[in-house]
Parts: structure tokens; C-alpha cells; sequence
């Protein structure tokens, strides 16, 4: 009675940023990629727990948007032009449990270009309107941690290259989504996915971008600039690694 009481609410007390609550989840993401990045050999070589975490995470991404949904309809507040999983991180939520499950190198580079910053932004300033313990917050936070650290994992647990070529073009099928997310879906739907209409309500670097055109010339090049800026981080590792031919 307790649990459907706390999943079938739309009420509680609302989301403060950066306060205790939201501190805890921050500090949760950063141990999570230092986890990563330090014992990533460990992981590999520990068949057992290399795929207690690959599973883990699929389980995470698949169940947390699979709540969220049944969250929004049995509170009546479900719509196409809000909840359809078309945001970046939405995409990346389903790209990242399909990589997991395939291991396909072209789909972790994707899950990792796609899901990493955004992902972390939305930890940073997330658009929230309930604190710790509602549902909607422990959902959101767990599903954007295991959003970025999956892109992490699977870089980080497999022989794959990160390439200037694969950067450009995993930022073109990004261009190619948005705009048939801008010009079709959002038209039609009278939606705000990828926030191409406007920014979100929450305070974010995208209210930096300006308006009118501006806004989508300055969300383009910093797009570019953020897979530039993770490619050439993931290259620098590699040459300091020696993983470089």
C-alpha cells in the first residue's frame, strides 16, 4: 500500500538544486566514473562481474523509462508532446541498453557521444520538479547515471577506437536526428523534444545560446565542440596510454 501510495503521486516537495539531496547523486556519478576509469582492467578481466555490471545497467535503463511511462499514465498526465522518449537522453537511454546488449562498436560510440555530457548536464541542473525520496527524483538521477556511465563502461571495457572520422560521424546521425525532430516531429506534435523550440525551464548552459537562429547555429557548433572536446579527451588517454598506432 506504502509503494503504490509513493508511485502514484504527483505530489511532493519540490526539487532544490544543489542542495543535500542532489550533492549525494552528484558525488554518486563522479565515484561511478572514477569506479570506471580506475578498475576498468579489473572489469575486463573478471568475466563475472564485467557482465554483473553490462546487465545491471541494461536492467536500469530498461526498467527506469518502463516506470517512468507507467508512472505518467497512471497519473493521468501522459502526452505525446511531453513523454516520448525523443529527448538526447531518452535516445541515448535506448541506444546505450541495445549497445549493452550487442556489444556493436558502432553503437557504443554513439551511446558514449550521445549520452555522456547530456547526461551529465542534466545531473548538473536537472529539469525537476520533485525532491528525494519522490519516485520521479530516484528515476530521474538513476536513469541519467546509468546514462553516462554506461557510454563510459563500454568505452572504457572494449578494444574500440574512438576516431576523428567516427566523431563526425556520429555528430552527423545527431544533425540528421534533430532535424526531423525540429521540423517534423515538433511541428506536428507541438512538442519541445531536444529543446529546439526553446530552451528547457530549468537554468542550463543552453540559455547562453541566444535566440531566433542564433539559437540553433550556437546549439549546433556546441554540440560540435563537446564531441570534439570527448574525442580529443579519449585520444590524449590513449596516447598517454601508448594505445595509439
Amino acid at each position: 500500500m506504502i509503494l503504490q501510495e509513493w508511485f502514484m503521486n504527483i505530489d511532493g516537495n519540490p526539487f532544490v538544486s544543489f542542495g543535500t539531496s542532489h550533492l549525494i547523486m552528484i558525488l554518486i556519478y563522479v565515484i561511478g566514473i572514477i569506479f570506471f576509469f580506475f578498475t576498468r582492467k579489473h572489469i575486463v578481466a573478471n568475466q563475472f562481474i564485467y557482465n554483473l555490471i553490462r546487465w545491471s545497467l541494461f536492467s536500469i535503463l530498461v526498467l527506469s523509462e518502463i516506470s517512468y511511462q507507467i508512472w505518467t499514465a497512471t497519473n493521468g498526465i501522459w502526452s505525446l508532446s511531453e513523454y516520448i522518449p525523443l529527448h538526447l537522453c531518452g535516445i541515448a537511454s535506448i541506444i546505450g541498453a541495445i549497445a549493452l546488449a550487442s556489444l556493436n562498436r558502432k553503437l557504443i560510440i554513439i551511446s558514449f557521444f550521445i549520452g555522456f555530457i547530456p547526461a551529465f548536464l542534466a545531473i548538473i541542473t536537472p529539469e525537476l520538479l520533485y525532491e528525494f525520496p519522490h519516485f520521479r527524483f530516484l528515476q530521474f538521477f538513476v536513469s541519467h547515471l546509468a546514462i553516462s556511465w554506461t557510454g563510459i563502461f563500454l568505452l572504457t571495457t572494449r578494444s574500440i577506437k574512438v576516431t576523428f572520422k567516427s566523431m563526425l560521424e556520429t555528430y552527423a546521425y545527431v544533425l540528421i536526428y534533430s532535424g526531423i525532430i525540429g521540423f517534423v516531429v515538433n511541428p506536428l506534435l507541438g512538442s519541445n523534444y531536444l529543446y529546439l523550440a526553446s530552451p528547457p525551464a530549468a537554468s542550463t548552459p543552453l540559455d547562453l545560446l541566444g535566440s531566433g537562429v542564433w539559437y540553433y547555429v550556437n546549439l549546433c557548433l556546441l554540440a560540435y565542440v563537446v564531441f570534439f572536446g570527448l574525442w580529443l579527451v579519449v585520444k590524449l588517454i590513449d596516447i598517454r596510454n601508448g594505445e595509439v598506432s
